[in-house]
Formats: C-alpha cells, structure tokens, sequence
C-alpha cells in the first residue's frame, strides 16, 4: 500500500509541476500506479471502466444544466442589477462598497453557482468602481475572491451535487438547505473584516439614496432572485429533482437574459452553448478521471488505513477534526474542488462520522474548505481570475487577504464542531 500510494503521490505532482492539465494528472498518475499490479491491456480497460462508472449518475445531468444557465445569468446583465440591488440596501453603511461587493458576490455566486463566474461579473463592475472611490485595488481584489467563493454553499451548488455523489448519496435537497446558513455566515464575517478595515482606512461611506430608488432598484433585482426561490423551492417541496431542477433553471435564465432583460441577444447563444459543452466536459473529465483514483485508492485500502491512523493520532475529537480541516486547506490550495471531494471524502468521511459528525455536516465542512482553497495561491483559481480583472500581481493580493482568510476560518470551526449551523435547516424541512 505504502509503494502504491508514493508512486501515485510522486507521478501526480511531477506532472502537475510540468503544468499538466490537472484531470490528466490525476488519469496519468491512476494508471502508471496500475501498471504496477496488471499487464497494459487491462489497466487500460479497468481505468476507462472506472472513468465511465464515476459519469453514470442521474445526480451529475443537473451539471451541465447548471453551468449553462450560469453562462446565462452571467451575460445577461444579471451582475449589473444585484450591485445596485446591494447598492441601494447597504451602500450607505461603512466600507459601504466593500459590504456591496460582498453581497453582490454573495447573490451572483448563488444564482451562477461559480466562484469564477462570480468574481469574473461582479469583480469587473466593482474594482474600477471601488478604485474610483479610493480604496486599494489590493484589498478590492481580496474582498472579491473571497467573496466569490460563497456561492459554492449558498445553492444552487455543482459541488454539493458532486459531494452527493462521491458521499454515497446524501440527500441534494438537504445539502442545499445546509449551505444556507454556513454560506451566510462566511459572507457576514468578510463583511465585518471589510467595515473594520474601512473605517481603519477612513474609506468614504456612499450616499444614503432615497426610500423610493431603493424600492426601484430591489424591484429589478427580483426575477433574478426569483431563480434561487423556484429553485430550491421546487426541490424541497418535492416538485422536481435537482436535475430537473437544472433544466428549468436554464429555461429561466434563458427567458430573463434574452426576452426580459435583452442583454443576451439571439445570434450569442451558440457561442454561449458551445463554451457550456466546453466547460461541461471539463468538469465531467475532472469528475471521471477522480472516480478512477477514488477506486484505485479504495482497491488498495488506502482510505482505511488512513482513516486508522489518524484515530490512533490522538484520543481528542476536537484535534483530528483540526487536522482534517488543516490538511483540506492545504489540499485545496494545490487541487481543483471537484477532484478533491471525489478523492477526500472516501478517505476523512468515515473518520469524521467516527467522530460523531453526519455526512451532512462534513459535507458543509469540506466544501467550505476547499472554498478557502479557491482563493488561496498557487493554485486557487479564483485568485488568479480576480487578480487578472483587478490587473494587479499575485503577490500583492496575499496581505490583504490574511484578515479575511482568519474570517474564513473562524465560520470553518463553527461549522466543524457546531453541528447545528448545517443541520438545523435541513431538519425544520423535514430533509
């Protein structure tokens, strides 16, 4: 076990050094460990085997649907109407363009379902607004990655759905109404770092606008809203599935971007599909080749092992579920989120339910996670898009992003040791 697992360890992060794509890292690195115990022939036909078995789930049809109606709310002018939404609601309060990037970030990661999306939209209406108004592209960029990355919990989210499947199939539904409260808990704690820091900083607060605009403003704001509503309201009331529920919202986000709002106009859908499929069958690729390793692990008893040894690490609950957290953070900050669920959870899910904690709660846990590890160098891909639109240097986010990554942090141990914020959603819904 120990020489499967080094050999494994060592191909992957050799070709991940080369800057090899990370799903043919990981498919790579699964089957030179085969060739170690089978012939050519059938290492070859195994790991197509398992690639094939980790796509043949319902749960993962409600992906590409997602992505495409994220797509959709992204260029259709769906960015532009939540910040003034959060504008007119809190703008006026200190570090007011900070708390709207936040919120904004908040809402759109939620309707798009993508920390990328999130901080692509919001991050290129926000920074130059922020700038203008005198605070720091540097801390304007963190406040976006961060905050970006709270639409992983606030659903609808892809990677819950992908967590559904590699848990074994916890209950969608109930990892949705999960996410809530954890989600708006990581988004009011970076609102506080930012009204500290903005007041340190004597950044100017905006105008208070009149009752009426406000009104106006939140109005144009509701069929966008309305999405996560028929959403999460059709899949807890038992009218559709998640993946039904997928399939509506991309009607949805089709009706409102191209016949409401008119952003979207008719000659750019098939640019819009095309990189839907093209962002799909990265995902799917990522999701089959992670399938393989999972089932490579599990063939060698990796995860047991593992899960033995870190039992035997200490008598204490509260310090393994401290270095479970750790070793995620770091995991998270070199692995992309969807092969890091599909390849964690079967190792740390039986030590946490050891522990005493629910499949649901670790679901929260681990994703909030590997949230921290999307906006976390050298990997994290929300740094780096962010980073792009503020047009500034990796290096130069770090410093700011400190007090927001403790933020993080903190809501991360409320979620590991108080089951309650995960739980008590899904449980007043019967879920």
């Amino acid at each position: 076990m120990e020489v499967t697992a080094l050999v494994l360890l060592i191909v992957f992060f050799i070709l991940l050094l080369a800057n090899v794509p990370i799903s043919v890292c990981i498919g790579l690195a699964t089957m030179v460990t085969l060739f170690m115990s089978m012939d050519l022939d059938p290492a070859v036909l195994t790991i197509a085997q398992r690639i094939a078995g980790g796509l043949d789930s319902f749960a993962l049809l409600a992906i590409p649907f997602f992505i495409l109606s994220g797509l959709l709310m992204g260029q259709g002018g769906i960015a532009k109407r939540l910040i003034e939404c959060a504008m007119a609601l809190i703008g006026a309060l200190p570090g007011g363009l900070a708390l709207v990037n936040v919120l904004s970030c908040m809402l759109f990661g939620a309707i798009s379902g993508s920390a990328v999306a999130a901080s692509s939209a919001i991050g290129s209406f926000m920074l130059p607004e922020m700038k203008a108004k005198g605070y720091s592209a540097n801390f304007s960029a963190a406040v976006t990655a961060s905050a970006a990355t709270t639409g992983m919990l606030i659903p609808p989210s892809n990677i819950l759905i992908i967590y559904a499947v590699a848990s074994g199939g916890v209950s969608i539904a109930a990892l949705f109404m999960a996410g809530y409260m954890p989600g708006i808990l990581v988004g009011l704690a970076l609102m506080a770092v930012c009204a500290i820091y903005a007041k340190r900083q004597n950044y100017p607060v905006g105008d208070r606008l009149p009752l009426k605009m406000v009104v106006e403003k939140v109005f144009a704001a509701v069929p966008s809203l309305l999405l996560i509503v028929l959403i999460i309201g059709g899949i807890i009331g038992g009218v559709f599935t998640a993946t039904e529920a997928g399939a509506i919202a991309v009607l949805y986000s089709l009706l409102l971007s191209v016949v409401v709002y008119r952003e979207v106009k008719p000659q750019a859908l098939p640019r819009i599909l095309i990189k839907s499929a093209e962002t799909t069958a990265i995902v799917m690729l990522l999701i089959g080749t992670s399938s393989a390793m999972s089932w490579l692990l599990a063939y060698e008893n990796i995860p047991q092992s593992l899960s033995a040894a870190l039992l035997e690490l200490s008598d204490n609950p509260l310090m393994i579920l401290l270095l479970i957290n750790l070793v995620l953070i770091v995991v998270g900050a070199f692995l992309d989120m969807t092969p890091a669920v599909l390849i964690f959870t079967p190792i740390f899910l039986p030590v946490a339910m050891e522990l005493g904690m629910t499949p649901l709660q670790f679901g929260i846990m681990i994703v909030l996670n590997l949230s921290i590890g999307l906006c976390s160098p050298p990997v994290g891909s929300v740094l780096f898009v962010t980073c792009a639109v503020a047009k500034i240097r990796l290096e130069q986010i770090i410093r700011p992003l400190l007090p927001l990554y403790a933020a993080m942090f903190l809501v991360l141990l409320l979620v590991t040791y108080v089951p309650w914020f995960s739980e008590f959603l899904p449980a007043l819904f019967g879920l």
